[in-house]
């Protein structure tokens, strides 16, 4: 990136800074606000709904509560809701995904203005590369969603919502915000609304010099890198019973570990009609397109040969039409059907497979009795490359007074066998020649090793390998009650989420020098479940103060009933002595905290424009990895994480109508810990430490 362009990049940006402050003498109200959608969420139902009198269990984050805490990117926002964390990988520093009521990132669904994000190369879909400046709101709705949305939200939805402008004049803001490891964050967020046409433009820049978490060892744990995210949207409200809408969005980013590169792209186009025959019919037409792709070549430093090419290419077209009729008020039928075309070119698959797939799925809103509100939805996919799912689910509210009600939520959920589990073929070269092969070029695979005599022994017997993989299954169920009176809110969700023929690998092969040859069978049958209890109090008039708790239980249900059979042993660390685990001894899953808690004050001070935002994150010990060779993670082994505590604190003050300075630090107190996968005689950390900040912003 030359010194010229990002020369004319900021002249661009101080050109429109100097344009809003002559065309507009008033600052531009908080849309959130003005339109009150901190109370209406689309995610949960596919139809506006309050947030209040949702049956299910849905987080909501507005745009407000995301600008007080002067952080710039999805995850870190995330991160503070109650049974949401971003954790790391298997070792901290890996690459890290969002958990949500103790599942996989794998199985989170992830959504900008209703259409899927993709680009998970791995498994994770890193939520870093999603900046927060022109979000409106970002809505999360907690267990199994499939019977709306498809496969992959077994688990759960993160829907992120786009502002829409309201302003008849162009406004906007111009923010930078300044950070420890010289993160620069550069944003531009503008729109208008003139009669009926409406248009906004997003535009930032960051860039860091990235961190290290092994300061022993070459190399930094996150490289520098520089990122340019650009979104625009254009609505037209074609007549009274016409509207149409077009967005898209183009991220790119480039990391600097010269002599290797690594280059990533997202593209996203969305086009949607909405017409609305009559006042109780409506109509959505939709056409989705995104592109992901990554250039990756590792480098030997030394001579510069090639070790690793990692070129990654997915593509997603997706047509698709709702239908929405209102037989009262209440009462509400919603369905749809749509296609998914994707196809993923990638080195490290052994051809250009495509997926293609065809679903239908409706919804019926109602009300029977005037305290009761149901919802019963289904959903029907067929696919080209695994069975065809029926997704169902069925939700009701029931109030019990005005201020106390009842929620209940019972649904299927699937995820579909992904391009990695089914067609890669990749040797690992440079790590001693291990190799990984996905289910349907096992077989061939296989067979070649054999031919040129570099397998010493089958694990798995010729005619079982190839065999088909199932879709990965789920089944959620919520409990809660919400309480609501004045300024007090408390809400109390208990949940089980069920999980089959989750998809694990396995041996198939040893080389001959000794490394392994692994694929992927359906095999594990695991559950979580636990209690999440949210408070929300105003107890001064300027003063609001939130607070969040998990308790979590996540266990592999044959790992549990080895435990409790007593087949299972482990030596003692301290005595030597084997012994046989009984149940209190089995931890559970990996990356699982048993109780994580978040706490946030919000003080206002209108006689001076400012403001104080404190929020706190505690996360429990958490192990990471079995490291006592019995295959399950128990309290004797030593991968433990210790509990931690993550305390950030924000200041704001408004200068002359327009300009905000905010200051602050997250992680204020210095956390690094240590990671007990270092190795002998080195340090790993968890954390880099604290990360001042400082952000000033214009507002047209």
């Amino acid at each position: 990136m030359s010194l010229n362009k990002n020369s004319r990049f900021y002249f661009f940006l101080l050109w429109v800074h100097l344009y809003g402050f002559s065309q507009v003498p008033l600052p531009a109200q908080d849309s959130i606000l003005t339109e009150n959608l901190d109370e209406v969420v689309v995610s949960a139902t596919r139809t506006l709904r309050q947030l209040s009198s949702l049956p299910l269990p849905v987080t909501l984050v507005s745009a407000q509560q995301i600008r007080r805490t002067g952080v710039t990117r999805l995850n870190e926002i995330l991160n503070e809701q109650t049974g949401i964390l971003v954790v790391p990988d298997a070792t901290i520093g890996g690459g890290e995904g969002v958990q949500i009521q103790g599942i996989a990132s794998d199985y989170v669904l992830v959504l900008i203005d209703g259409v899927p994000v993709v680009g998970r190369s791995s498994g994770n879909l890193d939520l870093s590369r999603l900046a927060v400046g022109n979000i409106a709101q970002v809505e999360i709705v907690k267990g199994p969603s499939s019977s709306l949305f498809g496969s992959e939200a077994l688990g759960g939805v993160i829907n992120i919502i786009t502002e829409d402008p309201k302003s008849e004049t162009i406004s906007g803001q111009l923010a930078h915000r300044a950070a420890s490891f010289n993160n620069q964050n550069t944003s531009l967020n503008l729109g208008q609304k003139a009669g009926p046409f409406s248009y906004g433009v997003f535009l930032d820049r960051l860039s860091t010099d990235g961190f290290d978490l092994a300061p022993g060892q070459e190399g930094q744990t996150v490289n520098p890198f520089v990122n340019y995210t650009l979104n625009g949207r254009v609505r037209w409200q074609a007549g009274e019973k016409l509207k149409l809408l077009a967005t898209g969005r183009y991220f790119s980013q480039e990391f600097d570990i010269s002599p290797s590169n690594s280059e990533e792209t997202d593209f996203n186009l969305l086009l949607r009609a909405e017409h609305d025959p009559s006042e109780r019919f409506n109509v959505q037409y939709e056409f989705y397109f995104t592109r992901y792709t990554t250039n990756e070549n590792a480098l030997d430093p030394l001579d510069e040969t090639l070790l690793l090419e990692n070129d990654f290419d997915q593509r997603l077209l997706r047509p698709e039409v709702r239908l929405s009729y209102s037989f009262t008020p209440g009462n509400t039928l919603t369905t749809g059907a749509g296609m998914n075309f994707e196809r993923l070119e990638r080195s490290l698959f052994s051809s250009s497979p495509r997926f293609d797939s065809q679903y239908i799925f409706a919804q019926y809103d109602f009300t029977p009795l005037r305290a009761l509100n149901l919802i019963l939805g289904a959903r029907f996919d067929h696919h080209s490359e695994y069975n065809s799912q029926f997704s169902p689910k069925a939700s009701a509210r029931y109030d019990l007074s005005r201020a106390l009600s009842l929620k209940a939520s019972v649904g299927s959920g699937f995820k579909a066998p992904d391009f990695r589990q089914l067609y890669l073929d990749f040797t690992n070269a440079s790590g001693g020649g291990y190799s990984v092969m996905g289910k349907e070029v096992e077989a061939a695979g296989i067979r070649q090793l054999l031919d040129a005599g570099q397998v010493a022994g089958l694990a798995v017997p010729l005619e079982d390998l190839g065999e088909r993989l199932d879709a990965e299954r789920s089944v959620g169920i919520n409990l809660g009650l919400r309480y609501q009176k004045g300024k007090w809110t408390t809400e109390l969700n208990f949940f089980r989420n069920d999980f089959r023929n989750l998809i694990d690998t396995r041996i198939l092969a040893t080389k001959t020098n000794g490394q392994g040859v692994f694929g992927y069978l359906n095999r594990e049958e695991v559950f979580t479940q636990g209690a999440e209890l949210d408070l929300r109090i105003a107890p001064l008039e300027n003063l609001s103060v939130s607070a969040g708790y998990q308790l979590l239980f996540a266990y592999d249900k044959e790992k549990q009933r080895e435990v409790e059979r007593g087949e299972v042993f482990v030596r003692d660390p301290e005595t030597l002595e084997t012994v046989r685990l009984g149940r209190p001894d089995y931890f559970g899953l990996e990356n699982r905290s048993r109780h994580s808690l978040n706490l946030k004050a919000f003080y206002e001070l209108p006689s001076l424009d400012a403001f104080a935002n404190l929020r706190v994150v505690y996360r429990s010990r958490f192990g990471l990895t079995d490291r006592n060779g019995n295959d399950l993670l128990d309290v004797f082994d030593d991968s433990f994480v210790k509990g931690y505590a993550l305390v950030n604190l924000a200041f704001g003050k408004t200068f002359f109508d327009h300009y905000e300075l905010q200051f602050g630090a997250n992680n204020l107190l210095d956390f690094k810990g240590n990671n007990p996968l270092a190795a002998q005689d080195s340090e790993l950390l968890v954390n880099p430490g604290i990360q001042l900040f400082a952000r000033v912003s214009f507002e047209f």
